[in-house]
């Protein structure tokens, strides 16, 4: 890599400090637009067979005996039952729980970390694991191997996750996957504000709030992604007994 200002080779820190610092030189850019390019590179090969997954969002600070903590367990835990591959943000809380409700049931659980100074090792509920240096990328592939998303409650980073992906259904850029958000306590004065505020503001369109599936079940949920896995996209069974793969018809 080229030297920074100081004329020091920066840390890898400090270029990913700078990518946002405004104008800099060419080589710079060149150098900074490489590292995301190698690092979407491995995430691709780190998960290309996996088969179809459910992404969990939830937040990295939920302890072990919290209701939530128990909630997110029994969704892995139905998801894997169904045949999917559940990821997450490989982190602790409501990631570990839905990492380990899916390998406590004999499914496969992967994880897409984020490299930060808290809150965020890897959770030892994961068959794969990779670490992203940047908040986009590892979104990117939160999103890309998932037909369906389930958020439990969370903090900015899993509304910014959520959101995410719900702007990208609206959009069009990705297909009609399911989103379900479990815990409607905690989500309840959400689905108000939108419904009473946003909809009726019409900043967004009734059908854009219809999206959201609110429920307190992981039954359902799963229910409802399988059903939508089966219909809505094609998804086969490739080994029925064991209810592992899916493939296209």
């Amino acid at each position: 890599m080229g030297k920074g200002r100081s004329g020091v080779i920066p840390t890898a820190d400090r270029w990913d400090r700078r990518f946002l610092e405004g104008p800099e030189p060419r080589p710079f850019g060149l150098m900074q637009a490489i590292r995301v390019f190698f690092s979407m590179i491995r995430g691709f090969r780190a998960f290309h067979f996996l088969g179809p997954c459910v992404t969990v969002f939830g937040s990295a600070r939920i302890a072990e005996a919290h209701p939530y903590y128990d909630l997110a367990r029994r969704a892995g835990r139905e998801l894997a039952r169904g045949g999917f591959t559940v990821m997450t943000g490989g982190g602790p809380g409501i990631m570990e729980a839905a990492n380990r409700g899916a390998r406590e049931a004999g499914g496969r659980s992967v994880g897409c970390g984020i490299h930060l100074q808290v809150e965020q090792a890897p959770n030892p509920y994961l068959d794969r694991y990779i670490e992203c240096g940047y908040f986009f990328v590892r979104k990117l592939m939160l999103i890309k191997y998932s037909y369906a998303f389930i958020a439990l409650p969370g903090g900015f980073g899993t509304l910014d996750e959520i959101f995410e992906a719900v702007t990208l259904i609206q959009t069009g850029k990705i297909r009609d996957f399911p989103v379900v958000l479990l815990g409607s306590e905690f989500w309840g004065p959400l689905i108000d504000f939108m419904r009473d505020t946003l909809v009726a503001q019409r900043t967004i369109d009734a059908a854009d709030f219809d999206r959201l599936i609110v429920t307190d079940s992981p039954e359902e949920a799963a229910s409802l992604i399988h059903e939508a896995a089966i219909r809505r996209f094609g998804l086969r069974y490739a080994d029925q007994p064991r209810r592992r793969w899916f493939l296209f018809e």
